[in-house]
């Protein structure tokens, strides 16, 4: 019998997933964290795993935030909910061309590696299917947390479906045996 360990480290999406969402949000006095966050990374601290953020923030490309204003709502993020042990924000738009904007992979892999972790290593929790697509072409695993602006076919094209951050830790910490 093998047993799914549990990932060596955590990485979440930003809004949406950890904060509640406000499109180009520039204010950091309009954060707030979804329900169940604190409690979910409470677990995986209690657990001694690493998290981080990684967020795609193409207000910036866009012209609808500056770097600054972006940088100031991460760290009331971080303020809230942190320390976080690694952050990879990337600035640019869909159209832009990057590696880093989800759903590929380049936020991911740059955060394993700033933690010192293989990809096949790492979890990423997300709202979006962009967030499991960028989490697979890394070699991470992934859980999708929904909300209402998950589309039907991202829910039902993630491998891992849970309705809450709670219900989504305890999924990748619980061991699993598999014949």
């Amino acid at each position: 019998m093998i047993v799914q360990r549990a990932p060596a480290a955590v990485l979440f999406d930003r809004d949406g997933t950890l904060v509640l969402d406000v499109p180009y949000n520039q204010d950091p006095a309009m954060v707030r964290p979804v329900p169940g966050a604190r409690a979910a990374l409470d677990l995986l601290s209690a657990a001694g795993i690493p998290v981080g953020v990684v967020t795609n923030q193409s207000g910036i490309a866009r012209g609808l935030i500056s770097t600054e204003q972006a940088d100031a709502v991460n760290r009331r993020v971080d303020e809230l909910l942190g320390p976080f042990a690694v952050w990879q924000v990337c600035p640019h738009g869909p159209a832009d061309g990057c590696a880093c904007r989800k759903p590929r992979p380049g936020m991911v892999l740059a955060a394993a590696q700033r933690l010192g972790l293989p990809p096949d290593r790492i979890a990423v929790v997300g709202d979006i299917g962009a967030d499991v697509e960028a989490a697979a072409a890394a070699g991470a695993t992934s859980v999708l947390v929904p909300t209402p602006m998950t589309r039907p076919e991202e829910v039902a094209a993630a491998p891992v479906v849970r309705a809450d951050l709670v219900g989504a830790v305890r999924h990748l910490l619980a061991p699993v045996g598999v014949p």
